[in-house]
């Protein structure tokens, strides 16, 4: 094993391990990491001697700040579409986690964001930490929530994970449980403990009791409490709608969220609720990979997306400069042409 690799695979007992390692990155994503996970995975998934996979980062900060936004933005200024080729490999993985036969058991500590929660939000068994921050940034930065995201937060409570789209939020343990995004709360000082509580479990069943066994319940959450004001207000047909209705309603929350997506991408804004909402009607979680990517493509060469990511993460100047800048300016036909294939063969 390479200290130096990005990513750290081991088997300890009947664990695959899997340790993301670029802790001064928040292990964010490049193509290789994506392409050591899927090799593990699928050494692992012929192995007799591996019962369970394990997917943790290296470091305090947090399993997987998401896909190397730096390295990205320098092709996007390049033109060079290599963007493209990594979110198809993304994706894949992330299909491969959902359907993996075996057990993966996901530590969500401390940040996770867009590919963060890809490899983590379709594990069967997810734990999430009193440090878990889960975020949702894409509409902030002209892109639109994928890694399957438009498959989750679909079916999150009522509109939920709507709210959590079109604000670019974050949430804490608590509502990443709420969400469904989680299944366990497991205080930091007890991980240590997992890989020796795990390594001769054989079955869900027995991963499950395990866990149990460490859970504590966590501090309280913010979206239950709100879900009746939530689900009045984004379940509109049009992101000119939700706005309308936060403004009527008038809570403090509600115009909070109000200035957060006004801020946000207006072109990313009223994709991302498109494709929410056709996310909701797909059956299953490839055809909303197929729709992300077939949106990302085409968002890979948009304005926004260029602005978005120079404004939030190279300039930091939070000053984004949205073409068109308004939301009424965005038409449908607009939306619906980066659902389109046809010009991407």
């Amino acid at each position: 094993m390479n200290a130096e690799a990005e990513v750290l695979v081991e088997e300890i007992g009947g664990i695959g391990l899997v340790t993301l390692n670029r802790p001064k990155a928040i292990n964010a994503l490049t193509l290789g990491m994506v392409r050591s996970i899927s090799a593990a995975l699928t050494q692992w998934s012929a192995s007799d001697g591996v019962s369970l996979v394990l997917i943790r980062g290296a470091g305090e900060r947090g399993l997987c700040a998401g896909g190397d936004i730096r390295a990205i933005y320098e092709d996007l200024l390049s033109g060079n579409l290599r963007p493209a080729g990594f979110w198809r490999e993304e994706y894949a993985l992330n299909q491969m986690i959902a359907d993996y036969a075996k057990p993966i058991v996901a530590v969500m500590n401390g940040i996770v964001m867009g590919g963060g929660i890809g490899l983590s939000a379709h594990a069967s068994h997810r734990i999430v930490t009193e440090t878990t921050t889960i975020a949702m940034p894409e509409t902030s930065i002209g892109f639109l929530p994928d890694v399957g995201a438009t498959y989750l937060l679909s079916r999150a409570p009522g509109e939920s994970g709507t709210h959590l789209a079109l604000t670019a939020g974050r949430v804490g343990a608590a509502d990443a449980l709420f969400l469904g995004l989680a299944d366990f709360h497991i205080e930091m000082a007890r991980l240590a403990d997992l890989p020796k509580r795990l390594r001769d479990c054989r079955s869900a069943e027995d991963i499950e009791k395990q866990l149990l066994s460490l859970a504590t319940p966590p501090s309280p959450g913010e979206l239950e409490s709100a879900q009746s004001w939530i689900d009045e207000a984004f379940s509109a047909d049009t992101v000119e709608e939700i706005c309308e209705r936060l403004a009527a309603r008038g809570e403090p929350e509600g115009l909070d969220d109000l200035q957060k997506i006004r801020g946000n991408s207006p072109t990313s804004l009223k994709i991302a609720l498109r494709a929410l909402r056709k996310g909701r009607e797909f059956k299953k979680l490839a055809p909303c990979l197929a729709m992300e990517l077939t949106v990302a493509t085409h968002l890979m060469r948009s304005h926004d997306m260029r602005e978005g990511v120079r404004a939030a993460v190279i300039d930091k100047d939070r000053k984004p400069k949205w073409s068109p800048a308004r939301l009424e300016d965005v038409s449908d036909e607009a939306v619906e042409s980066y659902f389109s294939d046809s010009d991407l063969k």
